[in-house]
């Protein structure tokens, strides 16, 4: 069984409202997510991760369900918003693994061709053989 983690709460909420408000931008997205499925996600395995990651992160921590910034804000403002969020919850919060019967692991290059149609997906082989 795996420890929990601390997570920046700016990470979290990323995942809980669907607004990148990471201030490692994509870099925390992928953290978090990799993280919670045990997975090294490809981009277009995020929405399904972060569907999963976020309502799970909400059952965590339920006090977050109702924290969410305002859609009209400018970057200035939703940073604002942001660092009151942290003074009010936390500036870290501990994250546990998603329970094995929540994710489930896919090949990513089967996933991509169920989403797309396995005749827009291209696998271009690495050079030393691998791909």
């Amino acid at each position: 069984m795996t420890a929990n983690r601390a997570f920046p709460l700016a990470d979290i909420l990323t995942m809980t409202t669907g607004r990148l408000l990471s201030r490692r931008h994509m870099d925390g997205v992928y953290d978090i997510a990799n993280y919670m499925t045990g997975d090294n996600l490809m981009t277009h395995q995020l929405p399904r991760a972060a569907d999963a990651c976020g309502s799970a992160l909400l059952a965590q921590h339920p006090h977050l369900n109702d924290v969410q910034p305002p859609a009209d804000l400018d970057v200035h403002d939703l940073m604002a918003w942001l660092a009151n969020a942290e003074r009010e919850h936390g500036e870290e919060l501990p994250v546990a693994p998603l329970p094995a019967d929540v994710w489930q692991h896919q090949n990513p290059i089967e996933e991509l061709c169920d989403r797309v149609g396995p005749e827009r997906v291209y696998v271009i082989p690495m050079r030393d053989g691998r791909g």
